[in-house]
């Protein structure tokens, strides 16, 4: 009785560690100098992740590069390919939902830019690159050892983790990740695109020189509607302060925009008055 006693122990102990522990939402991403246990070299990586496999298959494909399926073919697995595609729409869903939360005045054309931001191939990779998984991808040997760090390779993988963490826990399991991803690269994807971009720039100077937001009106169209041309004015307050034209009105306020941060001196950090630039 009492060795009885002693399995049923050791099973419940077991149960218990196999228990999933979720990290909270924006919680830190442990060490990346910490090491993998010996006996379970992806328990370290779930604990990034914030997510306990429930079908560890599902982690292991996401983990497989195709080249190590084309060496392996009596093992019998899958590459992560078909989760990357899957990962791909659960990245752009978590992504333009998190963007729709947190900017109610934001029109469409402004989050549509800021999430192709959020998810290239760059912002991806140094996800991955943050994850560290290129330490747990399964390659081939016939693809160099500098596979694992390159940038299309590791972008490739963090969409299939995405896919597999859906096809585990639902779009919980995914946006516990983002979770912890998201919200510095949208801060400094939002100061890159209003650095770069002349409507943003202008915005900020105005705002905080003379306290009002630009407006932009359209004030001509001109050709065929295939082919038409718009010109777009600037105002601050009454006055204006730049226009422009293009082939969309979205060209056509940027060029505006444009040329109201010459016009005003902006870039030589003054202002100069409209006639004097």
């Amino acid at each position: 009785m009492g060795n009885w006693w002693v399995r049923i122990g050791r099973i419940w102990g077991h149960l218990q560690e196999k228990q999933p522990e979720p990290a909270p939402r924006g919680s830190p991403l442990p060490s990346p100098h910490a090491s993998p246990s010996e006996e379970d070299p992806l328990r370290l990586l779930e604990k990034r992740l914030g997510w306990s496999f429930r079908d560890r298959t599902l982690l292991m494909e996401a983990l497989t590069h195709r080249s190590y399926v084309n060496e392996h073919p009596e093992e019998g697995v899958r590459d992560n390919e078909r989760l990357e595609f899957l990962g791909d729409a659960v990245l752009q869903l978590v992504v333009s939902a998190e963007l729709f939360r947190r900017f109610p005045d934001w029109s469409e054309g402004r989050l549509t830019e800021l999430r192709t931001v959020l998810i290239r191939g760059e912002r991806l990779a140094a996800w991955a690159e943050e994850l560290e998984l290129g330490r747990w991808l399964r390659v081939g040997k016939g693809e160099a050892e500098s596979a694992r760090a390159r940038p299309s390779v590791l972008a490739d993988a963090f969409e299939a983790l995405l896919g597999a963490l859906y096809l585990d826990g639902g779009l919980p399991a995914a946006e516990r990740l983002l979770g912890q991803l998201l919200p510095m690269a949208i801060d400094q994807a939002v100061r890159d695109l209003e650095w770069h971009d002349p409507k943003g720039r202008l915005q900020h100077w105005s705002q905080a020189v003379r306290g009002k937001t630009p407006v932009y009106r359209v004030v001509a169209v001109e050709g065929p509607p295939h082919a038409a041309r718009f010109t777009v004015q600037v105002l601050i307050g009454d006055e204006v302060v730049g226009e422009g034209q293009g082939a969309s009105k979205r060209e056509a306020t940027r060029e505006a925009a444009r040329n109201a941060l010459i016009r005003l001196g902006i870039e030589n950090g003054g202002e100069l008055e409209i006639g004097t630039a």
